[in-house]
């Protein structure tokens, strides 16, 4: 499922909404405010800047791009729902994985956020976008 995106940033549609994120990314560095987020922590935000108003907080999430710690004990409707989501971003773009992601639960949102953070934190690093 969205395991398998992990190395593929050569779609057209993810490219532009990369190049989103990277000026989105900037802009949250220069805040004083998030001077003291973790390099993950700032793309979540930027992601969520770009795509919908800021939520509350969310819970640490897992390492190494899984779902969320907090997603583990969800049914698997709701996984499968987050990873769908975070396949849809990857194969069609921010925008659209967004509009599906604002018909389902906060909960599925948020993990959706999360998940597609996790996934494109190392790419942004790879990028030089951040440290």
């Amino acid at each position: 499922m969205a395991e398998n995106l992990s190395g593929d940033f050569k779609l057209e549609a993810l490219e532009a909404d990369m190049r989103r994120l990277a000026e989105e990314i900037q802009r949250h560095r220069e805040n004083p405010e998030s001077r003291a987020l973790s390099g993950q922590e700032i793309v979540k935000k930027s992601i969520q800047s770009i795509i919908t108003p800021p939520p509350p907080p969310t819970p640490q999430q897992a390492q190494g791009g899984a779902l969320p710690a907090y997603a583990a004990s969800a049914p698997a409707e709701t996984k499968l729902e987050i990873e769908y989501l975070v396949d849809l971003a990857f194969q069609h773009g921010l925008d659209k994985a967004n509009t599906e992601a604002m018909k389902s639960s906060p909960f599925v949102m948020d993990a959706f956020h999360d998940t597609l953070a996790a996934k494109l934190y190392p790419e942004l690093q790879r990028r030089g976008i951040l440290k």
